[in-house]
C-alpha cells in the first residue's frame, strides 16, 4: 500500500518537461523511489516528513483526474499521510523523504521490514563477513543517512573525481539521474566546480571542491560537533 501510494505520487507530481524517468530501485535493504523535480516550495520539508505538508499546486491535474478514475489517488494532499499510516500499520521502519534546497529531486526511501530480512545464503555461510567494530557500524550508518551533497563534498575534499567515481563511492551501480541533478545543483550553488570548465561535457571531466564548498563542509562538521556536545 505504501509503495503503491509513493509510486502514484511520483507519477502525479513529477515534471514531464524533465526527461529524467522515475527511478524505482529494489535493493537488499529497502526500496527507493525518485522523481524530478522535488516538492513545491510552498511545502515545508519538516511538515512533509511528519505527514502534514500539503500543497494545492498540482503539476498534472489531467493525470490526477485519470488516477482518480482508477481509484489510485484522491487528489487532496493525502498521499504522504496514507503512506505513513500504512507503514505504521505494517510495523515497518519509517520512510525517509529527501530533497535538496533547490527542490530538483524527491526521493522516498523505504527500509526493509526487519521480519523480511533475507536468509543467509550458502556462500555467506561458507565465507562469513568479518565483523565490524561498533565504531565502524556507527560511522557507516551515519554516512548512509547523510545528504548526498554532504557525502559528495566529503569525498571531493580528498580528491578530484569523475561522476562515475563519485557514483561508485556512493555505492551506486551507475551514474543515476538523481546524482546528475545533485551535481548540477551543487555547481550552481558554488560548492563544487568543473576541473575543465571550458569543456563541461568532456569525457575526462572531473569535479572538485571549491573554497565555498570547503567552508560549507567545515561549518557542517562544526554544527555536528555542537549537536553531539
Amino acid at each position: 500500500m505504501a509503495l503503491e501510494e509513493a509510486l502514484v505520487n511520483a507519477v502525479y507530481h513529477r515534471s514531464y518537461e524533465i526527461r529524467e524517468p522515475i527511478e524505482v530501485r529494489i535493493l537488499p535493504d529497502g526500496v527507493t523511489i525518485a522523481s524530478y523535480p522535488g516538492p513545491d516550495r510552498s511545502v515545508n520539508l519538516d511538515d512533509l516528513r511528519t505527514g502534514h505538508g500539503v500543497t494545492r499546486r498540482y503539476r498534472n491535474r489531467r493525470i490526477g483526474e485519470f488516477l482518480k478514475e482508477l481509484n489510485l489517488t484522491e487528489g487532496r494532499g493525502t498521499g504522504i499521510p496514507k503512506i505513513l499510516r500504512a507503514i505504521q500499520k505494517n510495523g515497518s521502519p519509517m520512510p525517509v523523504f529527501e530533497t535538496d534546497e533547490d527542490r530538483t529531486y524527491f526521493v522516498a526511501r523505504f527500509p526493509i521490514h526487519p521480519g523480511a530480512l533475507p536468509r543467509i545464503t550458502k556462500e555467506e555461510r561458507a565465507e562469513p563477513e568479518k565483523p565490524q567494530s561498533k565504531s565502524q557500524s556507527k560511522s557507516q550508518s551515519k554516512s548512509e543517512h547523510e545528504p548526498l551533497n554532504l557525502r559528495i563534498c566529503r569525498y571531493l575534499k580528498a580528491r578530484d573525481a569523475t561522476a562515475a567515481e563519485i557514483s561508485a563511492h556512493l555505492e551506486q551501480k551507475r551514474v543515476s539521474g538523481q546524482l546528475k541533478i545533485v551535481l548540477r545543483g551543487m555547481i550552481v550553488q558554488g560548492l563544487i566546480e568543473y576541473a575543465i570548465p571550458d569543456k563541461p561535457r568532456s569525457r575526462l571531466q572531473r569535479y572538485r571542491l571549491t573554497g565555498k564548498g570547503n567552508q560549507w563542509l567545515n561549518n557542517g562538521s562544526s554544527h555536528e560537533k555542537e549537536d553531539k556536545s
